[in-house]
């Protein structure tokens, strides 16, 4: 094969030299994070599961209400049954008064 370029030779070189830059102390795992954007990160999470809870609840009793009216609460008659219909009977606003001026109780015996 032939030599390899000017530019991969450039590069090889640039990278062994980084490479040798970095030593056992830099591949130690990173601590986990502190302080107040531990606190943060926690409570918006809680707050957001809290709030599609609370969502979900709403959308549930939505549909729950909206799907039930309350005329299917109500029995069906029976079949072969007619409901009938009561008519309400008029009313005289203004009654007749009796024509007999001397009205005799009915309770009292007449004559001897």
């Amino acid at each position: 094969m032939t030599d390899p370029a000017p530019i991969e030779e450039r590069l090889r070189a640039a990278l062994e030299a980084r490479g040798r830059l970095i030593s056992a102390h830099d591949l130690s795992p990173a601590r986990p994070p502190a302080g107040r954007t531990w606190g943060t990160r926690r409570t918006r999470r809680i707050l957001s599961v809290a709030v599609a809870a609370a969502a979900a609840a709403a959308a549930a009793v939505v549909l729950l209400l909206s799907s039930n009216p309350p005329d299917h609460l109500r029995p069906a008659p029976p079949a072969g049954q007619s409901n009938p219909t009561v008519t309400p009977t008029p009313t005289d606003p203004h009654p007749v008064p009796s024509t007999d001026p001397n009205p005799v109780p009915s309770a009292i015996p007449s004559g001897p």
